[in-house]
């Protein structure tokens, strides 16, 4: 099983956008568990459940929709070390966090959760933005699920990272329902 730790806010876009990450795993989505974490920065507050939000809901829906175990959590206190320690006390092999825009001083003044996930996990973690700035990578590799972000009509013989030689095109419905 491959467990997949899901942090999210009311935010619909950047939700959308992490569980569109999540579907686009590669491997069977039914060997794919995710948690979603909902987080929040009160400790005097109740535990939040995150499907009681709405972005925390239609994430449900979609994940299980297409055949992805979900489980929840909530957390109440900092935000950063709540998504790390839930990490790892899930033994999470990937956080999938949706990232906010901010300028490098934003960043310096407000902090980033992002930024200290990144720093002190230790585990990969991937940072979506909105959906609509997704970008889709343009090939994969079929042994390690590596994906490459150049044309689509780029040929790749071989995989940069297990040296294999299965590197396909990924499909694009939309794309290829417009040519």
């Amino acid at each position: 099983m491959y467990r997949v730790l899901l942090p999210i806010d009311d935010d619909e876009d950047r939700v959308d956008a992490q569980v569109q990450t999540v579907l686009e795993l590669p491997g069977p989505r039914n060997g794919v568990e995710v948690t979603l974490l909902h987080v929040i920065d009160d400790e005097r507050a109740s535990i939040p459940k995150p499907t009681q939000i709405a972005a925390g809901q239609h994430a449900e829906e979609r994940l299980t929709a297409a055949g992805v175990r979900t489980l929840e959590r909530g957390e109440t206190g900092d935000p950063a070390r709540a998504i790390i320690e839930s990490a790892r006390d899930l033994g999470a092999d990937l956080i999938v966090l949706g990232g906010r825009k901010r300028s490098p001083l934003g960043a310096l003044v407000f902090g980033s959760v992002s930024n200290r996930v990144v720093r002190d996990a230790r585990r990969p973690v991937t940072i979506t933005g909105p959906i609509d700035h997704l970008e889709r990578p343009s090939h994969r590799c079929v042994t390690c699920g590596e994906t490459y972000y150049t044309s689509r009509e780029t040929g790749i013989s071989t995989c940069r990272r297990c040296g294999g030689i299965h590197v396909e095109r990924v499909r694009d419905d939309a794309l290829e329902a417009n040519a």
